[in-house]
């Protein structure tokens, strides 16, 4: 079994937006490595969410990237406005792009790492020609636009697809490239996803809406970390 630094990124979608720089620093606090957002356009997809000026609001507040993911259209006129307002990662859909390989340049001359998204049905394809510009392969394990959706099993197919390219284009340059999967993560199926291959889990849900959590997400992560322990062994 591979050793990998796994990495948790609770989902603030999930989170009480009116407590939401506490609920940030809360979560931060109880392990966190990374700040996911679900940015959303009600035309990609059919949510509305939110926009840079909450990423710079957080900014301050937490030293851990902050990572953001775009499901609107078109893409390339908010990059710069997330990179400057503190995002460390930024993805988006290839589906909502014109022109992947500009965009992805994009998100890396404004100082992010960046990365390509895909649908549960969107096919891997679309990272063939533009390895050398991925950081970050969001695989959603649920149909993006809301949080709180099951997993869908199939994901892990999907997992175990992109982990190969990503290690043969490993052993080829030497350079890493992460895969990030989102939704449906839970603490009874984190380490069935980690064997898959995975090295960033986006839980929201999970998380925030843990019971008898009341702001202390201590107890949730630390379940989260024990069950990626016991599948690093399994």
């Amino acid at each position: 079994m591979t050793t990998r630094n796994y990495r948790i990124a609770p989902s603030i979608l999930s989170a009480d937006f009116a407590r939401l720089g506490e609920e940030v620093k809360a979560v931060v606090a109880a392990g966190a490595d990374w700040i996911h957002f679900d940015v959303m356009d009600n035309h990609y997809v059919p949510n509305l969410t939110i926009g840079p000026l909450v990423c710079k609001a957080i900014r301050p507040h937490v030293k851990v990237p902050i990572d953001i993911h775009l499901m609107i259209k078109p893409v390339d006129r908010i990059i710069p406005d997330f990179a400057n307002a503190g995002a460390n990662i930024i993805t988006f859909h290839p589906e909502a792009s014109d022109h992947i390989d500009r965009t992805l340049s994009l998100i890396r001359e404004s100082g992010c790492m960046g990365g390509l998204v895909f649908n549960p049905a969107t096919p891997l394809t679309y990272m063939d020609h533009v390895m050398d510009k991925l950081d970050v392969v969001l695989l959603m394990s649920v149909n993006p636009g809301f949080g709180g959706q099951a997993f869908i099993a199939e994901s892990l197919h999907k997992v175990a697809a992109a982990r190969a390219k990503v290690d043969a284009y490993k052993r080829t340059t030497g350079r890493e490239i992460l895969i990030e999967i989102d939704g449906g993560v839970k603490t009874d199926n984190i380490g069935e996803i980690a064997r898959a291959g995975v090295d960033v889990f986006v839980a929201g849900s999970a998380i925030f809406c843990a019971p008898d959590a009341a702001g202390d997400y201590t107890g949730v992560m630390r379940q989260f970390r024990e069950n990626l322990r016991a599948s690093a062994v399994a």
